[in-house]
């Protein structure tokens, strides 16, 4: 089964999500989606930005050193919360060895807190590095932020969704997903960025992009 199929049918069982959960959430992502410019993110060609950033167990992992190694896979999720960011990460999962046979390391980045990804990894069986963005610092040097609306505050509070615990900040921001490879110069030589959090790569097209390398 494609992740799209997969993730279709979960939106498809949203829609019997009671009206004051659905409308609100649904509402911001058509809002965000029409509004949100793709080309102030980054494009294919740029040099990736350097990070450092702490992994689920705390240790730091900086891009030059990955870099070192061969081209880079990276993919931004919003959440352990989010179904959707949990099944393109199992999916990835799926495709690891053949990305680790092409010599392309894959890596996770969120903006929760170490605590919260090694759940995250540990929950999925995840076996690649999940990074912690805290403060979506990283995200925003690469143009991919969402800053909530209120209007979810109230929501997230039903369903029990406590960002400032998991991310450890008040600011109700989280990445645009998306998925970047970048060569072992630096260079970004694909993105997918979507505004629509319900939309994600196949891992099978991020396997012929790395093939096109």
């Amino acid at each position: 089964m494609s992740l799209q199929t997969q993730l279709e049918a979960v939106t498809a069982q949203f829609k019997n999500a009671p009206a004051e959960l659905k409308d609100p959430i649904n509402k911001a992502r058509e809002d965000f989606a029409k509004t949100f410019d793709v080309s102030s993110a980054i494009q294919p060609g740029q040099k990736l930005p350097e990070f450092e950033l702490p992994d689920s167990l705390n240790r730091t992992v900086r891009s030059a050193d990955l870099l070192a190694r061969g081209p880079l896979l990276i993919t931004f999720y919003r959440g352990q919360w989010c179904p959707f960011c949990n099944l393109a990460l199992h999916a990835l999962q799926a495709k690891l060895a053949d990305f680790k046979a092409k010599g392309v390391t894959l890596v996770a980045v969120t903006p929760e807190l170490p605590d919260t990804s090694l759940t995250t990894a540990e929950k999925q069986k995840l076996e690649y590095p999940v990074l912690s963005d805290v403060g979506n610092k990283y995200a925003r040097q690469l143009g991919i932020v969402f800053k909530q609306p209120d209007s979810l505050r109230p929501v997230f509070e039903k369903i029990g969704n406590d960002l400032v615990k998991s991310n450890g900040d008040d600011s109700f921001e989280v990445p645009v997903p998306a998925t970047l490879l970048v060569d072992r110069d630096g260079v970004v030589r694909k993105t997918f960025v979507d505004p629509d959090y319900t939309k994600r790569l196949e891992p099978g097209v991020a396997l012929e992009w790395i093939n096109s390398l």
